[in-house]
């Protein structure tokens, strides 16, 4: 049976053993020494070749060229592989996690866990990837670490909210991937403990990143969190420790960051030798977009292909969609974001609104992660037209639906009602996307080497894109020497077509 543990804030003249306080669970959870399995595996491989496939997708634009620019800034040998460059380019291993970090993330395009907080679990491989090539760890060895990362990250993300108070979520993140660390490295507990406290306290950020004219620093968050991981580890193996109590304390993260000095959270962790399964509760993406917009998408594309005379704005009198707080508050009108309607507005901040996400997958009957978010096809004006007459509103049903702890019942979508002109009333719902696990057409293994192939064309040779796939799915058997292969090299030509910017490190190299 899971073990639930109670988090509350203890003042400073109340003791509070060191044993009992969550990041020293969460330490023993990662040094608990348990086999994953088979399908927790099997999973792990699929989100493997899904990181790859993003990232290949991402290596041409610009948060990826910046940040791989960085980590080629900061060879190292043995040190760990970038994606898109040679096997032999390595890097310092913090500082390929931050490349290989930010070209996973940049696209918005893989996998997603939603409970009390939102999160991106899949940002857990590159910093444990990294170091599992840069030390030499077996298949066996980055599987079990990448398993814990999963299994913390969802642990806290269904109990303990972050946005709630404005926080960006990958404050969760860099506790998770610390973690995953000592797991790949066998490491004590009392090191896992200096190095989730480290990470944690060094990864709480606002979630104005995620607010009005949203920046490319959206894809450089996580990365940021995983890098800071890989460090924090580095310094409680040296014997360097963190404040403590970081969750609990009096100015604690609870205390001062979330719900207060009052505050009270029941955590619901795996027992002592019982298997990790969190990575089974996670699910990715079709379509490149906030993940509350998959089953819209789905949704909408079904009804432009069923009625095509619904993509014409002037057969329209008014679009709702009635769906959950989070959609209408964070990606929907009801942020208040005069931004989520501006044909001029970066990718980063269409990819957060829902008005534009239902409308232009109404329209195409479809969605791309190129076309779909290009300047010509946000401001063509019957769009555009269309666009402003959608709004969103929260329906209390939906909302419950969304922190339902039943997965048959948990549900990311919602419901349309579109006015016709004529008034005539059109209306349609879903609950969850086609590819989440309940839904029409389940993301199984076949659908990740699809998404992989798919991405990666033009970008990799057709046998790089072989030798990946054919590495990834042996994962649990490589050696450390194939590990290290583990990562996926640009076709000739291709990064050559993009200018790499010039930034602090190659000024100081050209000073020298």
């Amino acid at each position: 049976m899971p073990y639930t543990h109670h988090l509350r804030v203890y003042p400073s003249a109340e003791p509070l053993e060191r044993t009992d306080q969550l990041a020293w669970k969460l330490a023993e959870l990662a040094t608990d020494a348990v086999e994953p399995t088979a399908e927790v595996t099997d999973m792990v491989i699929n989100r493997v070749i899904d990181n790859a496939a993003v990232a290949a997708a991402s290596l041409t634009r610009g948060p990826a060229v910046s940040a791989r620019s960085q980590a080629q800034a900061h060879p190292y040998r043995p040190g760990s592989t970038v994606f898109g460059l040679a096997h032999e380019a390595t890097s310092s291993p913090e500082w390929a996690a931050w490349a290989n970090g930010v070209a996973v993330r940049e696209l918005d395009f893989h996998d997603t866990f939603l409970a009390a907080e939102y999160s991106h679990p899949g940002d857990n491989i590159p910093p444990i990837l990294a170091v599992a090539q840069h030390v030499g760890c077996t298949g066996k060895d980055l599987v079990r670490g990448i398993v814990t990362g999963y299994e913390i990250q969802v642990d806290l993300v269904r109990t303990i909210s972050l946005h709630k108070h404005k926080i960006d979520h990958v404050a969760h993140l860099g506790p998770s991937a610390a973690a995953g660390i000592g797991t790949l490295l066998g490491l004590d507990t009392e090191t896992v403990f200096q190095a989730i406290g480290q990470a944690l306290h060094t990864t709480t950020a606002t979630r104005q990143s995620r607010k009005g004219q949203i920046s490319t620093w959206k894809a450089h968050a996580p990365a940021f969190a995983g890098k800071l991981a890989v460090e924090a580890v580095d310094r409680a193996l040296r014997g360097q420790t963190s404040p403590e109590p970081i969750y609990e304390g009096e100015d604690g993260v609870v205390a001062w960051l979330l719900d207060g000095p009052d505050a009270a959270y029941d955590v619901v962790l795996p027992e002592a030798g019982e298997p990790r399964t969190g990575i089974l509760d996670t699910y990715t993406k079709e379509h490149s977009a906030e993940y509350q917009a998959q089953a819209i998408i789905d949704m909408a594309r079904a009804l432009g292909n069923e009625r095509p005379e619904l993509r014409d704005p002037s057969n329209i009198q008014g679009i709702v969609l009635h769906t959950s707080h989070h959609t209408h508050h964070v990606i929907g009108s009801g942020a208040n974001d005069p931004q989520k309607y501006d044909p001029t507005a970066s990718r980063e901040t269409l990819d957060h609104s829902v008005p534009y996400i239902f409308t232009v997958a109404l329209q195409d009957g479809g969605w791309h992660h190129v076309d779909s978010y290009a300047p010509e096809r946000a401001q063509r004006p019957d769009t555009v037209e269309l666009w402003r007459k959608v709004t969103t509103a929260e329906d209390p049903e939906w909302t419950r639906r969304y922190h339902s702890t039943d997965p048959a019942e948990k549900a990311f979508g919602g419901r349309v009602e579109i006015t016709l002109a004529s008034g005539e009333v059109v209306t349609r719902e879903i609950a969850v996307a086609d590819a989440h696990p309940l839904g029409a057409r389940p993301f199984a293994r076949a659908d990740y080497v699809r998404k992989f192939r798919t991405l990666a064309a033009g970008v990799l040779e057709d046998a790089e894109i072989e030798r990946f796939l054919a590495l990834a799915e042996r994962l649990p058997e490589l050696t450390p020497a194939e590990v290290r292969e583990l990562t996926i090299v640009a076709a000739p030509g291709v990064l050559d077509a993009v200018d790499a910017p010039t930034g602090l490190f190659e000024l100081g190299a050209e000073s020298r």
